[in-house]
Formats: C-alpha cells, structure tokens, sequence
C-alpha cells in the first residue's frame, strides 16, 4: 500500500520574453514584489525557435529567465500563472506598446527529479491542476543533466537553457540538504531525553 509523502521541494522559475527590455524589466519587478528575490538570473538571449509569436508579440523576441530564492510548493503553479496572466494583459492594456501581446511571461517549478511547466491549454503529456491551468513536465532530470521529452519546446532543448536550469537545480539541491539538516536536528532535540 502506497504511503502519502511531503510533495518534492520545488522553486519558481519564470521565462520573460518580449521584443521590448524595459517590459521584461517591468516584469522582473512586479514579480519580485510578489514572490520575493531572485535567486539567480539568466542572461538575455534571442527567442528565434518559432514563427508563432510573430503577429501578437513581434519579432526580434528576447528570453530571460528568473529563478526566485524562496522554495515554492508545487500546488503554487495556478496561482502564478494566474498571476502572470494579469500582468500581462496589465501591461497590454497600458497602451505604452504597439503589439497587441508585448509580453508573455510562462512560469515553471525546478525539482530535482524534473522542471515542470504550467499552460492554460490541455494536452495529451498534461494534468489538469486547478483554477483552469494544466502542467507538464518539460524536462526530466536523468545522468545528471535535464533530458527533453518528444514535446519539450525547442528553446528548452538548448543547451544554455538546460544547462541554467540545471544549475537552478544544483541550488535547490543545496536548500533542501541544509533543511534536512535543520530538520533532523529539530527532530533529534524534541526526542533527547530532559536532564534531571
């Protein structure tokens, strides 16, 4: 019989793309007032994988990825994206850009054993989860290093990309050894016997 466990430990992770730095900025700033400080940030790079952006978003797009510090729960997913959502139709409905869609923000969760995605639109490789977002898991975390799957978009097939995320992994890793050990020394003191 299985045994219900403590969901893995996760951290958020968001890709900010648009043709227009100042909105990836504006971006990075409401989400910092939301869910805290950045843990670690990629450098800018071309978002050149696909043609689909080109009428809502432009061309020219470029990428950034920002990982938070603090560690996320994985049932977090709906209301980030949610959250990313708004501030995206915030933004377009500013009127400060011409493209109808100036900025696309698409938040994720490292784990250790894999980096999960969220969408507003199904799939057959997604879960539905609440609040109608689905997940998936883009990545798989095997010998090492993050592997794609068949669907795995194809700027998270490059390297650099999976190469940071691996990285962002490696940090996780070292968080959740460090509360293991707060842990068990927790553990240890309310089982140690009182003095007389």
């Amino acid at each position: 019989m299985g045994v219900p466990r403590e969901p893995p430990h996760s951290l958020l992770v968001v890709a900010c793309f648009s043709r227009h730095l100042n909105a990836i900025d504006w971006a990075e700033t409401q989400l910092t007032s939301r869910f805290g400080k950045i843990a670690m940030k990629s450098l800018d790079f071309s978002f050149h994988h696909t043609k689909y952006y080109d009428l809502t978003m432009g061309t020219g797009l470029t990428k950034r990825f920002l990982v938070f510090d603090e560690i996320a729960s994985p049932d977090c997913l709906p209301e980030v994206k949610q959250f990313t959502i708004a501030l995206e139709k915030k933004l377009a409905a500013s009127g400060d850009f011409p493209e109808a869609r100036p900025l696309n923000l698409d938040p994720g969760l490292v784990q250790l054993g894999k980096f999960l995605l969220a969408s507003t639109k199904d799939q057959g490789h997604r879960i539905y989860l609440h609040d109608d977002i689905f997940a998936e898991v883009t990545l798989r975390f095997t010998a090492g290093a993050f592997d794609v799957w068949p669907w795995t978009y194809a700027d998270y097939r490059e390297d650099a990309v999976r190469e940071f995320l691996g990285q962002a992994r490696a940090l996780l890793h070292e968080r959740v050894a460090k509360l293991r050990k707060i842990q068990e020394k927790s553990a240890k003191n309310e089982n140690a016997l009182p003095e007389e």
